[in-house]
C-alpha cells in the first residue's frame, strides 16, 4: 500500500538526529512538508534539509524553554500557513543517580520533565487549538517502552516522563475525537541511537542485544512506516493507541 502525504504539513521535534530525522525523512518521502525541528547542532538539521523534499523547512528551538516551545509552534504556523500533523519526539534521557545529591537529582528531573513532558504538552495544546480551529488534525507522540515496564534506578525521570505522555496522549483522544482530532503513541525500546548509545556505554551492548527477542536492535528507520501510516488517516480508528515497537523485549 503506498501511502500519499501530499499537502500535509506536518511538524516534527527532535528531527535533526535519530528517530526524528529517520520520521522527517520518511514523511518528507512519502510527499509531506515536513517542519523540522531541532535544537542546537546546525549542522546536523542543514544535512537534513538537504535529505528531504523541496517544501520542508528546518526551525531551531530549545523546548525545554516555554516560550521558544511556543514560539516553535507559532513559527511553523506562520511560514508555512499551518499544521495538520504533531509528531511529538523530541527527548532527553539523562542518567542521574538515585542516592546521588538531591540538588542534582531535582535539576535532572526537572530538565528531563521540561523536555519531554512539558515541552510535548503545550505543543499538544497548540495543537489542538489549531486542529479545532481547522477541522481536524493527528497528534503522534513517542513514548518509551520505559512507560510500561520501568527502567533503570538512574533513568526514573526519563520513565516517568514517557508515562506521561502516554497519559496525555489518550486523555487527548478521548477528549477530542468528535473534534476530528486523533492521537496515537509509539513506544520504542532500544533504537540505535546517540541517546541509547549513551546507556549502551553505560551497561554495555550486550544489555541492550539479551533484553530482546529479535537479533539486532531496531534502527530509527523501523518507526518512519509506522508514523506515515498514522500520518495517512488510514488508522484514525486505533485512536488513544500504544504500538510497541522493541524487538519483542516487552510485550503487554
Amino acid at each position: 500500500m503506498e501511502i500519499s502525504l501530499k499537502g500535509k504539513v506536518i511538524l516534527v521535534t527532535g528531527a535533526s538526529r535519530g528517530i526524528g530525522r529517520a520520521l522527517a525523512i520518511g514523511l518528507s518521502e512519502a510527499g509531506a512538508t515536513v517542519a523540522a525541528h531541532y535544537n542546537s547542532n546546525d549542522r546536523e538539521a542543514e544535512s537534513l534539509l538537504d535529505a528531504m523534499n523541496d517544501h520542508c523547512r528546518i526551525f531551531k528551538a530549545n523546548l525545554s524553554i516555554t516560550e521558544e516551545t511556543l514560539k516553535l509552534f507559532e513559527q511553523v504556523k506562520s511560514e508555512i500557513g499551518k499544521i495538520d500533523v504533531l509528531v511529538n519526539n523530541a527527548g532527553v534521557a539523562l542518567s542521574s543517580e538515585m542516592l546521588g545529591d538531591d540538588e542534582q537529582w531535582t535539576a535532572d528531573w526537572d530538565f528531563t520533565m521540561a523536555v519531554n513532558l512539558r515541552a510535548t504538552g503545550l505543543l499538544c495544546k497548540k495543537g489542538i487549538e489549531h486542529f479545532i480551529e481547522n477541522g481536524e488534525g493527528r497528534i503522534i507522540n513517542i513514548s518509551s517502552r520505559a512507560a510500561f515496564r520501568g527502567d533503570t534506578a538512574d533513568y526514573v525521570a526519563y520513565a516517568a516522563s514517557k508515562g506521561g505522555v502516554v497519559a496525555l496522549t489518550r486523555s487527548i483522544a478521548r477528549a477530542y475525537g468528535k473534534q476530528n482530532i486523533k492521537a496515537f503513541n509509539i513506544a520504542p525500546g532500544f533504537v540505535r541511537t546517540d541517546m541509547a548509545q549513551d546507556f549502551m556505554d553505560q551497561y554495555g551492548e550486550d544489555y541492550a542485544l539479551n533484553d530482546i527477542a529479535l537479533n539486532e536492535l531496531t534502527r530509527p528507520e523501523d518507526l518512519a512506516p509506522l508514523v506515515v501510516l498514522m500520518a495517512s488517516g488510514k488508522m484514525d480508528h486505533a485512536t488513544g493507541c500504544t504500538i510497541d515497537v522493541n524487538a519483542g523485549s516487552y510485550v503487554h
